[in-house]
């Protein structure tokens, strides 16, 4: 029988504390939603003054690293690549950059969305909440 580690409820408020932190230094009003390995929601959090919308993005870019196994910024960058198709593959929503997974010993046991400023900010926080299981 083969094991999986999974997030504690811990775990994921520790993620949201320290992706909300790496926000708050740069100024950025985000959304951040963290997923198991299926995509399924554990948390979101959405910061004081950030827009009703990205309530609805971050837990898709969850999701869709989750279940893609790759941030979704090469799902994002093989669409601008011209495979325009892509956008059709089912379940998939959050195709923007800013989903992240979350990797143990090399499998994905979860994944970190956030949304709410420029796309390589968004990542930037979400690689923050993740940095933050090593500590």
């Amino acid at each position: 029988m083969q094991q999986k580690a999974v997030l504690s409820l811990e775990q994921v408020n520790h993620i949201l504390d320290a992706a909300q932190r790496e926000a708050e230094a740069n100024g950025w009003l985000v959304t951040i939603a963290v997923t198991d390995d299926g995509g399924h929601p554990l948390a979101l959090r959405r910061m004081d003054g950030c827009a009703p919308m990205a309530a609805y993005v971050a837990p898709e870019k969850a999701r869709s690293a989750a279940l893609g196994r790759r941030e979704t910024q090469a799902f994002e960058d093989m669409i601008n690549g011209g495979r325009t198709a892509f956008l059709s593959a089912p379940v998939l929503q959050g195709l923007l950059t800013g989903g992240i997974p979350v990797l143990h010993e090399g499998q994905v046991i979860a994944a970190v969305g956030v949304s709410g400023v420029k796309p390589e900010q968004d990542a930037q926080v979400a690689r923050a909440g993740i940095a933050a299981l090593g500590d």
